[in-house]
């Protein structure tokens, strides 16, 4: 019986933490520069490449989470928090897949040239400002949704800790030995 997560998992889930906290930070911050100057195209870019991380890492972690088995959570928790938290690990996966995806796809159809880590990256030969439009919008959607997701999946951890008190929470903490079942 594993009682936490592969090292990489739990490596790969807390540098996707802090880029999509990169992420976030850089386009609300984004906002405070002066349109054309150079500390708001840096804000874009840090968030674009912070995004298009995330969906690097995100790839990688759906192939451990197919190769790798969940530990398991003790005591056992009833099925319908078994399903809940499958459901919304679901919808995590597929938004910091989906998120990075619009948000490339509408810098495509929007010819915006950027850079990822100094690589250029393509753009379309035609620009389609409706794709565009729709894409980054859809985005925007998403993201903002992201709020409450990502506020959920940390309270449901916070309540498991401290309130349950099973170790959903430490299978995912760094060097975290887990207590051991009384019998």
């Amino acid at each position: 019986m594993k009682n936490s997560y592969a090292r990489s998992q739990i490596v790969i889930h807390w540098l996707v933490l802090i880029l999509i906290v990169v992420a976030y930070a850089a386009i609300n911050l984004k906002g405070f520069a002066a349109k054309g100057s150079p500390e708001r195209a840096t804000m874009s870019l840090i968030h674009y490449t912070a995004g298009f991380s995330v969906l690097f890492l995100m790839v990688i972690r759906v192939v451990l989470k197919m190769r790798n088995s969940d530990p398991d959570i003790l005591p056992a928790p009833p099925r319908w928090q078994v399903i809940a938290s499958k459901s919304l690990h679901g919808l995590l996966y597929l938004m910091f897949i989906a998120l990075p995806v619009l948000g490339v796809a509408s810098l495509w159809f929007g010819q915006v040239a950027w850079s990822f880590f100094g690589l250029p990256l393509p753009v379309a030969a035609t620009q389609n400002v409706g794709m565009q439009h729709s894409l980054k919008e859809l985005h925007e959607i998403i993201a903002n949704a992201g709020y409450y997701l990502v506020g959920l999946h940390a309270a449901a951890a916070l309540f498991h800790h401290y309130v349950v008190r099973d170790n959903t929470l430490e299978r995912m903490l760094p060097a975290m030995r887990v207590k051991k079942s009384v019998k």
